[in-house]
């Protein structure tokens, strides 16, 4: 078959999957689903009234051509990101797919789907609840970012490196704890799905298919195939680390 031919293929295929496995394996979650995660968070990461963990990961891809600097990124590759949402299962909860490697997961989050949904109120989260143990006011549910995401009351960072006091010292140890899900599930992600490891050579729309693809294969493995071996190796990893080694 001839290379325009098996290009189609792939395409269809990874369309069909996406299509076929999208409701099932990364539903938009209901409100139960919401305290089910946060539950995870507290029991996993002791991270309370946490609903997701934010990162964006970058997918090398061959340079587009006529593309300038567009896709260029500070890790000094061409890529397209995928900025993600994810579970204390390594599951991801939404996805935005396809922007530009130059541009950060900030800017990126403020003009995606999921950044205004979640602004608007719109992904039916939870209201404010009690912190463990505190008689104090309800705190609203949030999702967790590194410090390159701006804080907001739906989005907490990390408090700024200096002059940490004790309490922030905890508070920033606890947020690492819970944002390594997402890295992990990067991990993962990248060395099931080897097609990740060296850069794509399709054109852009065509390596958003198949991220999409590999999206909800993902998520179909954490749900309905991954082994305890495989989180143990996954869980015994320092935090922060993205290269995860799988039998």
């Amino acid at each position: 078959m001839g290379t325009s031919t098996i290009a189609g293929v792939v395409r269809a295929t990874c369309s069909a999957i996406w299509m076929r496995l999208k409701a099932s394996v990364l539903p938009h979650p209901t409100r139960q689903q919401w305290l089910d995660i946060a539950q995870g968070f507290l029991e996993r990461a002791q991270f309370p009234n946490c609903i997701g963990a934010l990162d964006g990961k970058h997918i090398r891809v061959k340079k587009p051509p006529n593309s300038g600097s567009q896709y260029y990124n500070y890790k000094q590759f061409f890529s397209v990101v995928l900025l993600a949402l994810a579970d204390t299962n390594y599951r991801f909860i939404i996805v935005d797919i396809g922007s530009y490697g130059s541009t950060a997961d900030a800017r990126i989050f403020r003009a995606s789907r999921m950044g205004r949904w979640l602004q608007s109120n719109q992904l039916d989260v939870p209201q404010p609840a009690n912190l463990p143990g505190s008689t104090g006011p309800p705190a609203p549910y949030v999702v967790v970012g590194d410090e390159g995401f701006a804080l907001s009351s739906q989005l907490m960072r990390p408090f700024p490196r200096r002059g940490l006091d004790a309490k922030r010292r905890t508070f920033n140890y606890r947020l690492s704890r819970a944002r390594r899900f997402v890295e992990c599930a990067f991990g993962i992600f990248t060395h099931k799905w080897r097609v990740f490891l060296s850069p794509i050579q399709l054109a852009p729309q065509n390596v958003n298919v198949a991220i999409k693809a590999c999206v909800v294969l993902h998520n179909y493995v954490r749900t309905y195939k991954a082994t305890p071996d495989e989180d143990a190796q996954v869980e015994s990893l320092p935090s922060g680390s993205d290269t995860i080694q799988l039998g």
